[in-house]
């Protein structure tokens, strides 16, 4: 399968609302994902049951995958069918394409809220 490049995709500044309780645990998630493994960035997603899946970037020489690629094919691969709602820790300061485009794979309008590593909101791609 040929490899897809997907651009970056601007991050909004966020507008001071405060996450929902669960969103505000994904981004908890990712924090530890990205934190245990050491990893650039760390993502986590809520499925339609209400599961949640965590992951960390991971950059082998045969295999490289952005968290949120990652935290999808968890989902995915546990049978979920559709994200309510994604979320990225990362340094930088646009959302990986590639992660963004697995998102919308599984839900056409789930936010994914992009964090720093302090788990400060940066902003949300609708």
């Amino acid at each position: 399968m040929p490899e897809q490049i997907n651009a970056a995709v601007p991050v909004p500044a966020t507008d001071g609302t405060p996450l929902s309780a669960e969103d505000a645990k994904l981004v908890t998630l990712a924090r530890s994902a990205r934190a245990r493994a050491g990893a650039v960035e760390g993502a986590a997603v809520r499925d339609q049951d209400g599961r949640t899946y965590a992951a960390a970037s991971v950059a082998l020489p045969s295999l490289a995958l952005t968290a949120l690629q990652l935290a999808v094919a968890q989902a995915a691969s546990s049978g979920a069918t559709k994200l309510e709602a994604a979320a990225v820790v990362t340094e930088a300061s646009t959302l990986d394409g590639s992660g963004h485009a697995a998102v919308r794979d599984l839900a056409a309008d789930a936010p994914v809220h992009v964090a720093g590593p302090d788990g400060s909101l940066l902003g949300t791609v609708l």
